[in-house]
Protein backbone atom coordinates (compact mmCIF):
# COMPACT_ATOMS: atom_id res chain seq x y z
CA UNK A 1 0.00 0.00 0.00
CA UNK A 2 2.58 2.54 0.78
CA UNK A 3 4.24 1.37 -2.53
CA UNK A 4 1.68 2.47 -4.05
CA UNK A 5 0.99 5.69 -2.65
CA UNK A 6 4.33 6.40 -3.61
CA UNK A 7 4.20 6.08 -7.21
CA UNK A 8 0.90 7.88 -7.21
CA UNK A 9 2.50 10.91 -5.31
CA UNK A 10 5.35 10.55 -7.59
CA UNK A 11 2.95 11.09 -10.77
CA UNK A 12 1.54 13.23 -9.08
CA UNK A 13 4.67 15.44 -8.67
CA UNK A 14 5.57 14.84 -11.92
CA UNK A 15 1.99 15.76 -13.54
CA UNK A 16 2.62 19.00 -11.76
CA UNK A 17 5.87 19.86 -12.37
CA UNK A 18 5.40 19.67 -15.69
CA UNK A 19 2.17 22.25 -15.47
CA UNK A 20 4.71 24.76 -14.16
CA UNK A 21 6.86 24.34 -16.38
CA UNK A 22 4.83 25.27 -18.70
CA UNK A 23 4.94 29.00 -20.30
CA UNK A 24 1.47 29.58 -21.17
CA UNK A 25 -0.55 28.87 -24.29
CA UNK A 26 -1.72 30.10 -28.02
CA UNK A 27 -4.46 30.01 -29.41
CA UNK A 28 -4.89 30.03 -33.24
CA UNK A 29 -7.40 29.97 -35.73
CA UNK A 30 -6.12 28.81 -39.01
CA UNK A 31 -7.24 28.38 -42.86
CA UNK A 32 -3.86 26.09 -43.19
CA UNK A 33 -2.83 22.41 -44.60
CA UNK A 34 -1.13 19.78 -42.26
CA UNK A 35 1.75 20.60 -43.92
CA UNK A 36 1.87 24.08 -42.67
CA UNK A 37 0.50 22.74 -39.63
CA UNK A 38 3.15 20.33 -38.90
CA UNK A 39 5.93 22.88 -37.58
CA UNK A 40 3.44 23.79 -34.34
CA UNK A 41 4.87 20.98 -32.39
CA UNK A 42 8.51 22.44 -33.21
CA UNK A 43 7.73 25.96 -31.38
CA UNK A 44 5.76 24.32 -28.91
CA UNK A 45 8.74 22.57 -28.04
CA UNK A 46 10.96 25.36 -28.73
CA UNK A 47 8.97 27.65 -26.24
CA UNK A 48 7.33 25.14 -23.69
CA UNK A 49 4.06 26.49 -25.33
CA UNK A 50 1.01 24.78 -25.32
CA UNK A 51 -0.65 26.00 -28.91
CA UNK A 52 -4.68 25.07 -29.19
CA UNK A 53 -5.84 25.34 -33.10
CA UNK A 54 -9.12 25.44 -34.76
CA UNK A 55 -9.18 25.05 -38.43
CA UNK A 56 -11.56 27.18 -40.14
CA UNK A 57 -11.59 28.52 -43.45
CA UNK A 58 -10.24 32.18 -43.84
CA UNK A 59 -13.43 33.56 -43.96
CA UNK A 60 -14.82 31.63 -40.93
CA UNK A 61 -11.98 32.95 -38.81
CA UNK A 62 -12.59 36.05 -40.14
CA UNK A 63 -16.16 36.27 -38.56
CA UNK A 64 -15.35 34.18 -35.26
CA UNK A 65 -12.82 36.85 -34.99
CA UNK A 66 -14.92 39.82 -35.63
CA UNK A 67 -18.46 38.85 -33.63
CA UNK A 68 -15.81 38.65 -29.99
CA UNK A 69 -14.39 41.61 -30.80
CA UNK A 70 -16.63 43.72 -27.80
CA UNK A 71 -15.13 40.83 -25.75
CA UNK A 72 -12.49 41.11 -23.24
CA UNK A 73 -10.45 38.79 -24.87
CA UNK A 74 -11.00 36.82 -28.06
CA UNK A 75 -10.80 33.11 -28.15
CA UNK A 76 -8.16 33.41 -31.00
CA UNK A 77 -4.89 35.11 -30.38
CA UNK A 78 -3.57 34.56 -33.80
CA UNK A 79 -4.91 34.56 -37.56
CA UNK A 80 -2.28 32.02 -38.85
CA UNK A 81 -2.18 31.86 -42.57
CA UNK A 82 -4.99 33.43 -45.31
CA UNK A 83 -4.25 36.23 -48.29
CA UNK A 84 -3.30 39.80 -47.71
CA UNK A 85 -6.96 40.68 -49.25
CA UNK A 86 -8.44 39.14 -46.52
CA UNK A 87 -6.22 40.99 -43.87
CA UNK A 88 -6.87 44.19 -45.56
CA UNK A 89 -10.61 43.97 -46.22
CA UNK A 90 -10.28 43.28 -42.02
CA UNK A 91 -7.70 45.32 -40.83
CA UNK A 92 -9.65 46.37 -37.99
CA UNK A 93 -9.30 43.33 -36.16
CA UNK A 94 -5.65 43.13 -35.86
CA UNK A 95 -2.74 44.89 -33.94
CA UNK A 96 0.60 46.12 -35.12
CA UNK A 97 3.30 44.10 -34.97
CA UNK A 98 6.53 44.24 -36.20
CA UNK A 99 9.03 41.47 -35.96
CA UNK A 100 12.77 41.67 -35.12
CA UNK A 101 12.91 39.13 -37.87
CA UNK A 102 11.28 41.35 -40.60
CA UNK A 103 14.12 42.93 -41.90
CA UNK A 104 15.85 39.51 -42.56
CA UNK A 105 13.48 38.65 -45.58
CA UNK A 106 13.33 40.75 -48.80
CA UNK A 107 12.59 44.34 -49.53
CA UNK A 108 8.82 43.16 -51.38
CA UNK A 109 7.82 40.72 -48.53
CA UNK A 110 8.89 43.06 -45.48
CA UNK A 111 5.51 44.38 -43.36
CA UNK A 112 4.73 47.20 -44.70
CA UNK A 113 1.34 47.39 -43.07
CA UNK A 114 1.66 46.56 -39.40
CA UNK A 115 -1.14 44.30 -38.77
CA UNK A 116 -0.03 41.52 -40.60
CA UNK A 117 3.36 39.86 -41.18
CA UNK A 118 4.42 37.67 -44.45
CA UNK A 119 5.65 34.63 -43.70
CA UNK A 120 5.65 32.22 -46.98
CA UNK A 121 4.64 32.10 -50.48
CA UNK A 122 2.34 29.72 -52.10
CA UNK A 123 1.40 29.50 -55.72
CA UNK A 124 -1.78 28.78 -57.08
CA UNK A 125 -1.97 24.74 -59.10
CA UNK A 126 -3.89 22.34 -60.47
CA UNK A 127 -4.39 18.83 -59.19
CA UNK A 128 -5.26 16.20 -61.00
CA UNK A 129 -6.40 12.73 -60.65
CA UNK A 130 -3.98 10.54 -63.02
CA UNK A 131 -6.64 7.55 -63.00
CA UNK A 132 -9.79 9.65 -63.49
CA UNK A 133 -7.91 11.53 -66.43
CA UNK A 134 -6.79 8.45 -67.90
CA UNK A 135 -10.65 6.90 -68.19
CA UNK A 136 -11.33 9.76 -69.50
CA UNK A 137 -8.81 10.21 -72.31
CA UNK A 138 -7.94 13.69 -71.44
CA UNK A 139 -4.70 15.70 -70.69
CA UNK A 140 -4.51 19.03 -68.32
CA UNK A 141 -1.89 21.20 -69.03
CA UNK A 142 -3.61 24.66 -68.06
CA UNK A 143 -6.50 26.28 -67.51
CA UNK A 144 -7.64 26.64 -70.97
CA UNK A 145 -7.69 22.56 -71.15
CA UNK A 146 -10.47 22.66 -68.36
CA UNK A 147 -12.96 23.56 -70.86
CA UNK A 148 -12.72 20.67 -72.29
CA UNK A 149 -16.30 18.89 -72.31
CA UNK A 150 -14.82 15.56 -70.84
CA UNK A 151 -14.77 17.62 -67.33
CA UNK A 152 -17.80 18.80 -67.13
CA UNK A 153 -18.98 17.73 -63.43
CA UNK A 154 -15.26 16.97 -62.71
CA UNK A 155 -13.72 19.62 -61.22
CA UNK A 156 -13.69 20.76 -57.76
CA UNK A 157 -12.62 24.35 -56.07
CA UNK A 158 -13.62 26.05 -52.97
CA UNK A 159 -15.77 29.03 -52.75
CA UNK A 160 -13.52 32.25 -53.50
CA UNK A 161 -15.60 34.42 -51.05
CA UNK A 162 -14.76 32.41 -47.94
CA UNK A 163 -11.68 30.88 -49.04
CA UNK A 164 -7.99 32.18 -49.28
CA UNK A 165 -6.81 29.96 -51.43
CA UNK A 166 -9.74 29.64 -53.86
CA UNK A 167 -9.67 33.40 -54.19
CA UNK A 168 -5.88 33.27 -54.78
CA UNK A 169 -6.66 31.01 -57.78
CA UNK A 170 -9.13 33.11 -59.25
CA UNK A 171 -6.93 36.08 -59.30
CA UNK A 172 -4.97 33.78 -60.63
CA UNK A 173 -6.45 32.37 -63.67
CA UNK A 174 -8.18 35.70 -64.33
CA UNK A 175 -4.10 37.46 -64.51
CA UNK A 176 -3.51 34.01 -66.83
CA UNK A 177 -6.55 35.08 -69.24
CA UNK A 178 -6.41 38.56 -69.67
CA UNK A 179 -6.00 40.42 -66.71
CA UNK A 180 -8.53 41.68 -64.05
CA UNK A 181 -10.58 44.20 -66.36
CA UNK A 182 -10.69 41.87 -69.73
CA UNK A 183 -13.82 40.98 -70.52
CA UNK A 184 -12.89 37.40 -72.20
CA UNK A 185 -10.99 36.87 -68.90
CA UNK A 186 -14.07 37.29 -67.08
CA UNK A 187 -15.70 35.33 -69.66
CA UNK A 188 -13.03 32.44 -69.11
CA UNK A 189 -14.08 32.41 -65.47
CA UNK A 190 -18.40 32.19 -66.24
CA UNK A 191 -17.55 29.03 -68.86
CA UNK A 192 -15.47 27.51 -66.07
CA UNK A 193 -17.73 28.00 -63.36
CA UNK A 194 -20.75 27.55 -64.77
CA UNK A 195 -20.40 26.05 -67.93
CA UNK A 196 -18.24 23.11 -66.66
CA UNK A 197 -20.34 22.93 -63.64
CA UNK A 198 -17.47 23.21 -61.18
CA UNK A 199 -18.11 21.82 -57.81
CA UNK A 200 -17.95 24.55 -54.73
CA UNK A 201 -16.95 23.46 -51.51
CA UNK A 202 -17.34 24.30 -48.13
CA UNK A 203 -13.19 25.04 -47.58
CA UNK A 204 -9.98 23.98 -49.30
CA UNK A 205 -9.25 20.89 -47.99
CA UNK A 206 -12.52 19.41 -49.48
CA UNK A 207 -10.86 19.86 -52.75
CA UNK A 208 -7.71 18.40 -52.77
CA UNK A 209 -9.42 15.30 -50.67
CA UNK A 210 -12.01 15.08 -53.01
CA UNK A 211 -9.55 14.60 -55.92
CA UNK A 212 -7.30 12.00 -53.79
CA UNK A 213 -10.52 10.07 -53.28
CA UNK A 214 -11.39 9.78 -56.74
CA UNK A 215 -14.52 11.97 -56.31
CA UNK A 216 -13.39 14.52 -58.72
CA UNK A 217 -10.70 14.65 -62.02
CA UNK A 218 -9.04 18.01 -61.20
CA UNK A 219 -8.88 20.20 -58.11
CA UNK A 220 -8.84 23.93 -58.19
CA UNK A 221 -5.78 24.64 -55.06
CA UNK A 222 -2.60 25.51 -53.57
CA UNK A 223 0.67 23.86 -53.43
CA UNK A 224 1.53 23.12 -50.11
CA UNK A 225 -1.11 20.34 -49.24
CA UNK A 226 -0.51 18.71 -52.28
CA UNK A 227 3.07 18.58 -52.06
CA UNK A 228 2.25 17.15 -48.36
CA UNK A 229 -0.29 14.42 -49.77
CA UNK A 230 2.24 13.40 -52.29
CA UNK A 231 5.53 13.23 -50.38
CA UNK A 232 2.87 11.01 -47.79
CA UNK A 233 2.53 8.54 -50.30
CA UNK A 234 -0.64 9.24 -52.59
CA UNK A 235 0.49 8.13 -56.06
CA UNK A 236 -2.98 8.58 -58.16
CA UNK A 237 -2.68 12.46 -57.95
CA UNK A 238 -0.12 15.16 -59.82
CA UNK A 239 0.24 18.19 -59.42
CA UNK A 240 -0.25 20.33 -62.55
CA UNK A 241 1.49 24.16 -62.63
CA UNK A 242 -0.68 25.92 -65.40
CA UNK A 243 0.72 26.64 -68.36
CA UNK A 244 -0.27 29.86 -68.52
CA UNK A 245 1.78 30.69 -65.80
CA UNK A 246 1.36 30.57 -61.56
CA UNK A 247 1.59 33.59 -59.07
CA UNK A 248 3.17 32.68 -56.33
CA UNK A 249 1.56 35.32 -53.44
CA UNK A 250 2.36 35.52 -49.84
CA UNK A 251 0.24 34.53 -47.33
CA UNK A 252 0.31 36.37 -43.61
CA UNK A 253 0.17 35.82 -40.29
CA UNK A 254 -1.78 38.72 -37.64
CA UNK A 255 -1.69 38.81 -33.96
CA UNK A 256 -5.87 39.82 -33.35
CA UNK A 257 -6.58 43.11 -31.35
CA UNK A 258 -7.98 41.74 -28.40
CA UNK A 259 -5.35 38.66 -28.09
CA UNK A 260 -5.12 37.00 -24.07
CA UNK A 261 -1.32 35.46 -25.43
CA UNK A 262 0.52 38.55 -26.83
CA UNK A 263 3.71 37.54 -26.10
CA UNK A 264 3.03 34.44 -27.16
CA UNK A 265 1.70 35.13 -30.54
CA UNK A 266 4.50 37.90 -31.08
CA UNK A 267 7.39 34.94 -30.50
CA UNK A 268 5.16 32.54 -32.78
CA UNK A 269 5.44 34.99 -35.47
CA UNK A 270 9.31 35.52 -34.63
CA UNK A 271 9.53 32.14 -35.07
CA UNK A 272 8.20 31.58 -38.28
CA UNK A 273 10.88 33.95 -39.85
CA UNK A 274 13.60 32.52 -38.39
CA UNK A 275 15.94 30.26 -40.36
CA UNK A 276 14.76 27.05 -38.71
CA UNK A 277 11.25 27.65 -39.59
CA UNK A 278 12.07 28.87 -43.20
CA UNK A 279 13.96 25.45 -44.28
CA UNK A 280 11.56 23.62 -42.60
CA UNK A 281 8.60 24.94 -44.76
CA UNK A 282 11.26 24.62 -47.94
CA UNK A 283 11.84 21.08 -47.38
CA UNK A 284 8.29 20.19 -46.21
CA UNK A 285 6.15 22.30 -48.15
CA UNK A 286 6.98 22.93 -51.63
CA UNK A 287 7.91 20.84 -54.38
Amino acid sequence: MKKLFAILLSLALLLGMTAVLAEGELNICSPNSDGLLSIIPIFEKKYNIKVNVESLGTGDCMKRIASEQEAEYCSFDLLYGGSLANYVANSKLFQEYYSSEDDKLMEQYKNKLGYCTNYTIDGSVLLVNKDLLKELNVTVEGYKDLLKPELVGKIVSADPSSSSSAFCQLTNMLLDMGGYESDEAWKYVEDLFKGQKVAITSGSSAVYKGVTNGEYAVGLTYEDPCVTLIKDGAKNIEIVYPVEGTVFLPAQIGIVKNAKNVENAQKFIDFMLSEEAQVFLAENTTS
